[in-house]
């Protein structure tokens, strides 16, 4: 007979995530906060208690999706008393009371500004037994300063900012994210010293338009000296970013990338159109020329920059004309890859209501031609790495080791995919280094199959290999910009 002081089972939960890196950083937020409140992991393939469903509203048919995704789990609900759903996201900021009329049986929905309000509106639907919704409509708390527990052993997604004070014609984000709103310095240091502390290689700086940090305390320059700065905490080993804009992207950006080591030599530079005409009625604030001189710039001071790009095709009054230029830029600059996107209208936008919408047939073959240019020139860029000395950082998932070709997959400072042979290796995992040779190139990835050059273990290999994953407690030290002194000195690597 259990014991009348047993403690209660603890109530499972499964966040599922869909859209930008946002939501991904957002997702591990929402999972630092429901095991602060005493929650659990639900085990894979098992069935949780609690269902938090991230959502996007950028993707087609995002809403679509989720009506499907919460029809399935009306039954699972039905059959699990006490299981409760909650929404989340940029669509349930976009859509508020609509979620819950049309799908009655969701317990919860919250906006983009309250993500650390779940614990609570969980326990107050089930107190009450009526659905809450709680949207709110500006940040009262920069979310970073929230607890977080973190997808992997080995690489971390710090946000230096949220929102965007962009008002480009095709995007919703401004809408449902608010303007920006910029973390101080010191903060950002703190929490990638505390990833580092638990073993993390690798972070990434996370905002919609990274590099206009600083617009909120005036300080043009705190971008690039936020690189800088977080180039020198040690034990750190790679740092990347995304995503820039180009009207904001300064040659001290360029310099700092240059000049500090552990800057991933990889930058991601939406282009959305080659054509200066799209580009007005984008309102994205460059124009052809601008672009290309970043992109040659980059290059001059970095040469082995990996350089991918968005590219928006058939975006309204999108003539031939401008197709050809957009393949004439994409030509000149040779990404390494791309990711590219049909265009399609968005509740809510300008670019909604513009006049000459093009028809999907013509949309579909400009993506087409689109697609094949950039996979030629993917390959050909690829094949250039052929016989190149690589270090990469062995990745989860996509390291999973593959039985018929015996390789394992890592990633290179520049971001490419590697599929690396590792039969004579033994006990590489998630989070390891190892150097190797590259042997052979396709459009989307590298093949090594060579005798690995070095495998070196690491403190995030040792804590993938158990299994364990980094959690860091709410950030909220309240420091001083760059250059100021500072109280810390060892949390921000010597500010």
């Amino acid at each position: 007979m259990s014991s009348a002081t047993e403690s209660p089972v603890p109530r499972t939960y499964r966040v599922r995530t869909y859209g930008c890196q946002m939501n991904v950083h957002d997702s591990e937020r929402l999972s630092g906060l429901l095991e602060d409140a005493g929650y659990t992991a639900a085990a894979d393939g098992g069935d949780a208690d609690v269902v938090v469903l991230n959502t996007c509203a950028v993707r087609e048919n995002a809403d679509n999706r989720l009506y499907g995704n919460l029809g399935h789990l009306r039954p699972v609900k039905d059959a699990r008393p006490g299981m409760q759903i909650a929404v989340g996201g940029c669509l349930a900021q976009k859509d508020r009371g609509e979620i819950v009329r049309r799908a009655p049986w969701v317990d919860v929905v919250f906006g983009t500004h309250n993500v650390g309000s779940l614990p609570a509106l969980l326990e107050r639907a089930r107190h009450n037994a009526e659905a809450q919704v709680e949207i709110v409509e500006s940040l009262e708390v920069f979310p970073s300063t929230l607890p977080a527990k973190r997808d992997s052993a080995y690489s971390g997604w710090v946000s230096i900012s949220v929102g965007c004070n962009n008002t480009c014609t095709f995007c919703i984000v401004p809408s449902l994210r608010g303007s920006e709103k910029d973390r101080r310095p010191g903060e950002i240091l703190a929490e990638v010293q505390a990833l580092v502390d638990q073993g993390v290689l690798e972070v990434t700086l996370l905002g919609q338009n990274v590099n206009a940090y600083g617009v909120e305390f005036r300080d043009r320059g705190a971008f690039a000296d936020l690189l800088r700065a977080t180039g020198r905490i040690e034990g750190l080993e790679r740092v990347r970013f995304t995503s820039p804009h180009p009207r904001e992207f300064t040659d001290d950006v360029i310099a700092a990338m240059a000049e500090t080591p552990v800057v991933c030599h990889q930058l991601h530079m939406p282009l959305q159109s080659g054509s200066d005409d799209v580009l007005r009625r984008m309102r994205r604030g460059y124009r052809q020329e601008r672009y290309l001189g970043i992109i040659d710039r980059v290059r001059a001071a970095m040469p082995d920059a990996a350089i991918t790009t968005d590219i928006i095709v058939g975006f309204p009054g999108e003539t031939e004309a401008d197709f050809q230029q957009t393949l004439d830029v994409v030509r000149q600059a040779r990404f390494a890859s791309a990711f590219t996107f049909q265009y399609s209208k968005r509740p809510g936008t300008p670019a909604a209501e513009m006049a000459d919408q093009l028809p999907k047939d013509v949309v579909q073959e400009r993506y087409l031609r689109l697609t094949a240019l950039q996979d030629e020139i993917s390959w050909s860029e690829n094949r250039a790495q052929i016989g190149r000395r690589v270090e990469l950082l062995v990745a989860a998932g996509e390291g999973s080791k593959d039985a018929a070709t015996g390789r394992l997959s890592g990633r290179a400072r520049d971001g490419r995919l590697v599929h690396f042979r590792a039969e004579a290796a033994e006990g590489i995992r998630p989070g390891d280094v190892v150097e190797t040779v590259v042997t052979d190139a396709k459009p989307h990835f590298l093949v090594a199959d060579g005798a690995l050059l070095s495998h070196r273990r690491t403190r995030a290999g040792d804590a993938s290999a158990a299994g364990t994953r980094p959690t860091t407690p709410g950030v909220s030290l309240g420091m001083p910009r760059i250059g100021v002194p500072d109280p810390l000195p060892a949390l921000t690597g010597g500010c």
